[in-house]
């Protein structure tokens, strides 16, 4: 299938790791012109080197805090400079939170709303203006947290912000529809991520070295799914996240896509902490 991306100038955030990257990666394959932002300006470097290498295109990167207006505001400068328009946004940069309710700080609740939900806002508002005349599709990343109640455990802090990035996208195709701007949501279940790490620490109450980890994951691959589930891909994402960019999905508006490989019969942390316990308690 012909995507039709060529040349198409594309914006994503959080682009440096993960999805992200993955999405950039992709993005640069079809021949686009990527423009990826994150905190870390190594982070960035790395991963162009590593596009560069895989692919053989460049692409641009951009230092940006986008919980910080001034910093969205000079990475919406530098597209209007270097480029005079945008065809494309990829709203991925997150974040999560999962502990218990009553642990959850202040800074923790400020941190996430802002790096979720008003970042996307944030970001969106100020790109619009380059994507009026020609058109083009904004993509924003959730997190199924946004739509299944207490996955993983202890997202009373999390979930609500993805949730939040779900209306934000239904809504917004409706404003942005006049201007032949699409807005869709892409919302992944457990994908093979750093961030599924950090949820795994989290879960264990303490640092595991990489093998004891991988190990806990099959374990429970070959248990609780039985071998029929799996933890998705950040490729399997960024293909969904390229056909909801390309002109093949023009019919395709206001929508949340879950993308997450069917339901768990059991929650994933709920089922970590029990293969957790039966692992120690092997000799």
């Amino acid at each position: 299938m012909d995507l039709d991306l060529t040349g198409k100038v594309v914006c994503i955030t959080g682009g440096s790791r993960g999805i992200g990257f993955a999405t950039a990666e992709d993005f640069a394959k079809e021949g686009a012109r990527v423009v990826i932002c994150a905190r870390q300006s190594q982070s960035l470097k790395d991963a162009a080197e590593k596009i560069l290498a895989s692919t053989g295109q460049k692409i641009d990167t951009v230092q940006t805090d986008v919980t910080r207006v001034d910093e969205i505001d000079r990475l919406i400068a530098h597209l209007r400079t270097a480029y005079g328009k945008l065809d494309v946004l990829v709203n991925n940069a997150g974040t999560g939170t999962y502990k218990p309710f009553l642990d959850v700080t202040d800074e923790e609740l400020v941190a996430g709303m802002e790096l979720n939900f008003f970042a996307q806002f944030r970001v969106t508002q100020r790109a619009v203006p380059l994507m009026r005349e020609a058109g083009g599709a904004i993509i924003n990343v959730s997190g199924r947290s946004g739509i299944r109640g207490n996955f993983p455990p202890g997202s009373s802090c999390t979930g609500p912000a993805k949730a939040a990035e779900i209306r934000f996208s239904i809504d917004l195709a409706a404003e942005l529809a006049e201007y032949g701007i699409r807005v869709n949501c892409v919302v992944p279940g457990i994908v093979e991520t750093e961030r599924l790490k950090l949820w795994e620490n989290n879960a264990l109450d303490k640092e595991r070295d990489e093998g004891a980890t991988d190990k806990l994951r099959r374990e429970i691959e070959r248990t609780s799914m039985r071998g029929r589930q799996r933890w998705g891909q950040p490729k399997e994402i960024s293909s969904l996240i390229l056909y909801l960019a390309s002109p093949c999905s023009s019919y395709i508006n206001g929508t949340a896509m879950t993308i997450d490989g069917g339901s768990f019969t059991k929650s994933y942390m709920t089922e970590l902490h029990l293969q957790r316990d039966a692992l120690a308690r092997q000799p």
